[in-house]
């Protein structure tokens, strides 16, 4: 006989995103690709469901909602961040539309529930811990509550594979596999710890085969990103535990996935634990560096990069053969105008192609918010988008000398030569490489091509263009594929920013 919880069709939808930095969305066409990622904490709630429910997805970044998905549904399942709240509003309106039953969560419900009455309840935290209430009280017919939340984090011992099944493999660009939770550090501007805590959690390593092995039987072969928000917050475990068995593991299967990760800038300190992760397969990794003041990066406890030359550390990394790019922040109470060049010099010394690179922002539940909220300085909510000029503070600088200057660092970052310059410096600073790192595919020679169109024929900056291939086929031919992929990205960073090709 089934029961009430063994019979539901659920639908998740995960909502669209803006352009955005690491979205790619002006670049995915040269590859025929739809989006960058996928919605991993949607397919990983999926995997916590009763086997039995029949499950549906939909990710508004590859494919519409459409009205025979939400006639279907019983219940509709939405994972959202903040900067995806417009989409999120347009998904409750056809919800509501089709008297559909609205599940929530993720980080933007989390923080903001109360600005979301039409959602009937809301998963919050680790779905791991509050999704069995909620379904404890479906089985037996119990009221059901409108908000399910913990204080508790979850073991992720417990954690399930996710179902990678319910993706159109051919729309991403990349999978994502999550190993661990927490960061063992207190940037005062970052909302992590206040998520996940600072005690890092890890998936076993058995665990993390099994998700291995649900990629490669997905017939996926590629780009994987590793999202844990620090790769090496438990070190000694991933040193000397996951990663000897991961080494085997893309030995044996002849390295079909390329990760990269995120670590603080410390992982340069470890020069037998880059070789190890260049063994297993990362050959990337983003850091945190916010920026180069001492000054600015002990305002906001940003401990693990003072009392240290982090250009050196950087090199160091490259130089071992680790792709580098870098979060950077321009907005600190301690900052002065001279942080605008000394921010440029830094991207451009550094060899860090991509450099993300933002205006300072205090979401809620951090300590930057609530020192900032008692300073009276708070002005709005954050939009979740570190590339559209926002801030939600009063700054100690003049807004116009911030704004002038962020614009400054953009054109000095992203304009056509100073992003092939650094793309040379990049391509010189690795003096190492692990050759099975990097793939030469049909859809690598498709971008090639397309690129060459786009920027080789019709651009603007075309000369640049062929002057940077050339110089790439001369000193550094083994790294071509490098090239292809930074010039195809330097596209969708000039677009993103509203920049000319010069």
């Amino acid at each position: 006989m089934l029961t009430e919880v063994e019979n539901k069709n659920v639908l998740f939808v995960y909502p669209e995103y803006p352009p955005t930095f690491f979205s790619f969305k002006h670049s995915l066409h040269f590859i025929s690709r739809k989006a960058a990622l996928p919605p991993l904490g949607l397919i990983t709630v999926s995997a916590l469901l009763p086997p039995t429910w029949k499950k549906r997805l939909v990710d508004l970044n590859t494919s519409p909602l459409l009205p025979d998905d939400l006639q279907w549904a019983d219940y509709v399942f939405i994972s959202a961040m903040h900067i995806q709240k417009e989409s999120v509003k347009m998904i409750i309106r056809e919800c509501l539309q089709f008297e559909v039953k609205i599940v929530a969560g993720g980080p933007l419900f989390t923080h903001d529930m109360d600005n979301y009455p039409q959602v009937n309840h809301f998963i919050l935290n680790e779905a791991e811990v509050t999704i069995n209430p909620f379904l404890d009280d479906l089985t037996i017919g119990r009221r059901l509550k409108r908000v399910y939340e913990t204080g508790s984090y979850a073991d992720l011992r417990y954690s399930p594979a996710p179902d990678f099944y319910l993706l159109e493999r051919k729309s991403y660009a990349s999978m994502s596999l999550q190993i661990s939770r927490g960061c063992p550090f207190s940037c005062d501007f970052c909302e992590i710890t206040s998520m996940l805590g600072q005690k890092v959690r890890l998936k076993q390593t058995d665990q993390v085969l099994k998700e291995l092995d649900a990629l490669y039987r997905f017939k996926w072969r590629g780009s994987v990103s590793i999202v844990d928000d620090n790769f090496i917050g438990n070190k000694n475990e991933i040193k000397n535990h996951l990663l000897p068995v991961i080494i085997r593991w893309m030995r044996q299967h002849k390295y079909p996935f390329i990760f990269n990760i995120q670590t603080p800038i410390s992982l340069a300190d470890d020069p037998e634990l880059i070789r190890m992760m260049l063994d297993a397969g990362i050959n990337s990794t983003f850091i945190g560096i916010e920026t180069p003041s001492e000054l600015s990066n002990q305002e906001c406890n940003k401990i693990q990069n003072t009392n240290r030359n982090l250009l050196q550390n950087v090199r160091e990394l490259q130089n071992a053969g680790m792709l580098v790019s870098g979060g950077f922040i321009l907005g600190f109470d301690s900052d002065t105008t001279s942080i605008f060049d000394q921010q440029i010099d830094f991207i451009q010394q550094s060899g860090i192609v991509w450099a993300m690179i933002g205006l300072l922002n205090a979401p809620k539940n951090t300590r930057l918010y609530k020192r900032l909220e008692e300073e009276n300085r708070i002005t709005t909510e954050v939009t979740g988008n570190n590339t559209d000029f926002s801030m939600n503070f009063v700054p100690r600088m003049s807004t116009g000398e911030l704004l002038k200057g962020y614009q400054s660092v953009l054109q000095n970052t992203y304009t056509i030569k100073p992003y092939y310059n650094r793309i040379r410096q990049c391509l010189l600073n690795l003096r190492q490489t692990n050759s099975k790192l990097i793939r030469i595919d049909r859809y690598y020679l498709l971008a090639f091509f397309r690129s060459i169109f786009t920027m080789g024929i019709i651009g603007e900056g075309r000369g640049d263009f062929w002057r940077v291939l050339i110089w790439t086929l001369w000193h550094r031919p083994h790294l071509f594929p490098y090239t292809v992929m930074f010039t195809i990205c330097g596209y969708h960073f000039r677009r993103l920013y509203g920049l000319s090709e010069f």
